[in-house]
Formats: C-alpha cells, sequence, structure tokens
C-alpha cells in the first residue's frame, strides 16, 4: 500500500473538509456540458489544492462525465524528487484520506514489459506528489475505478512516444477501456505576463494536438512546465483514439490567488477530444 505523504500540506488530511473541498470545487467548476463530448484524455494540475484546486476541478468535472465508460484511469506525472526509476510503474494500491484507489496491477505490469527502459518500481513513487494530489478528485467523480501510477523522470520524445504507444497497445491486448489523465502544472517562478506568453507558445501546439511542435515550443519557450512528457503522451494517447484537438478549459496562476503576479506558478486544465 502506498499510503498518502501529502495529506495535510498540499490538501486537507480531514477526510470530511478534503471531500467538502473537491465536492464544492467540481459543482462549481464552470465548464460547458457540450465539451465532455468525445474526450479522450486530460491534463490537470497539481498543486495545493488552494492554488490549482479550481483549475483542476475543471478537468474533473468532464471525467464525471465519462467515467461510467472507464475500467481504468492511467495517470502520468513528472519526477520532481530524482528517485527511483527513469519511467517507473507502481504495482502497489494507493490510499488518501478519502480510502484507497486499487492499482490495475495486470494493465501495470502488461504496460511495463512493452520497453525494456520501463521498470516496476515504488521508490520514485513514495516522495512524490504530482499523482498523489489528483486522487481525491478521481475518487470523488469516478469513484471504484482502478488506475494504473507511472512516474517519468525521463521526459524526452522517444519516452513519451514509447510510453503513449505502449499504453494503447496494452490496454488493447487486456480489453480495458482506459483514459490518460496528465499531471503537470506550467510555467514556474516568473511574472505571470512572462508564464502567459511561455505557456501560450504550448498552448498553440496542444490545441493542434502537434506533439513534435509541443517539444520544440517547450525548448524554444524556456517554459519550465514540470510534466511536459506526461502531457505529450496524454496527446498521443487522444490522437491514437482520433481526437482533433486540445481545448484549454481553464488557465490560471498562483497570483489569482495571492494577489503576487510577480512571481507565479500557472496552471492549466486541458481536454484532448
Amino acid at each position: 500500500m502506498r499510503n498518502s505523504a501529502f495529506a495535510g500540506s498540499f490538501y486537507p488530511s480531514d477526510s470530511k473538509e478534503l471531500l467538502e473541498f473537491v465536492s464544492n470545487a467540481v459543482s462549481s467548476a464552470d465548464i460547458d456540458s457540450g465539451v465532455a463530448t468525445g474526450v479522450k484524455s486530460y491534463v490537470a494540475p497539481h498543486a495545493g489544492y488552494v492554488y490549482s484546486g479550481k483549475p483542476a476541478a475543471c478537468t474533473y468535472k468532464l471525467l464525471k462525465e465519462n467515467a461510467k465508460e472507464l475500467d481504468t484511469i492511467v495517470l502520468v506525472g513528472p519526477n520532481h524528487t530524482g528517485m527511483g526509476k527513469a519511467i517507473a510503474i507502481s504495482t502497489q494500491d494507493w490510499k488518501t484520506p478519502l480510502g484507497v484507489v486499487n492499482n490495475d496491477v495486470e494493465l501495470a505490469k502488461v504496460i511495463s514489459e512493452q520497453d525494456s527502459f520501463f521498470s516496476l518500481d515504488e521508490a520514485a513513487h513514495r516522495e512524490e506528489h504530482s499523482l498523489e494530489v489528483e486522487l481525491p478528485f478521481i475518487q470523488h467523480v469516478a469513484p471504484g475505478t482502478k488506475a494504473v501510477f507511472i512516474c517519468m523522470a525521463n521526459q524526452g520524445f522517444e519516452s513519451s512516444m514509447s510510453l503513449a504507444t505502449s499504453i494503447v497497445v496494452s490496454a488493447k491486448q487486456l480489453g480495458r477501456r482506459i483514459t490518460v489523465i496528465a499531471s503537470s502544472d506550467l510555467n514556474h517562478y516568473e511574472p505571470a505576463a512572462v508564464a502567459k506568453r511561455k505557456d501560450e507558445m504550448l498552448f498553440e501546439s496542444i490545441r493542434k494536438l502537434d506533439v513534435d511542435g509541443f517539444y520544440r515550443a517547450v525548448k524554444e519557450s524556456e517554459d519550465s512546465a514540470c510534466g511536459y512528457g506526461p502531457i505529450a503522451v496524454s496527446l498521443l494517447f487522444a490522437r491514437s483514439k482520433g481526437a482533433i484537438q486540445g481545448e484549454i478549459l481553464k488557465y490560471s496562476n498562483s497570483g489569482d490567488e495571492t494577489g503576487d503576479y510577480e512571481s507565479v506558478v500557472s496552471y492549466a486544465s486541458i481536454a484532448f477530444k
């Protein structure tokens, strides 16, 4: 069992308080109901809920509309700690104050067998927050849905291509109905205007599902999005399922909560459809 490591810091440790926050955030998320149709995969931020909870809720309001069609959610996030393997796949169940998210161990193992660069590894997940903070939202909008947990230290183009392909092949082999949620924040610790300019360069390619352009934009803009590899995986998965566009559901930054726009972290909720 992978017990919660960030309850009480990134999000409330009290189950009642946590459920109240998540429920209120999702119900008040401003999303056009028509947007939910045809969504193949998602992107959600992973900062403390006071900063990124509102944009994250937009992603999960959409997921709620499609959750009944899913067997498993494949969560892909960046490795902030440097611990563990390059592409680390967990086989543990994960616990939060709202209960346990069961691991789709069979799917996790089949994905891990697709590329020698992938590893079944818990060390990368032990002190990593990028996947854990997504779980209370998932538990609220898609209760009982299993998950696969993947942490990317290597976020290069080839790694993302291989991982996306492996997820598609493995799910098809097992007959799983799945989606992918990429966990990522966007630009870090620059003025809001600078962050918006850099992030918009990424959005230009995201909207067109242009993964080559996306990687070029990350490099040329010097955007410090921490989960650009997971975003690419989600984009590629969606494209393999017939998606034709990426839609930015909500864009915000930490200054919207703190009032400090001189040094912000920016966030986006994205749907690929």
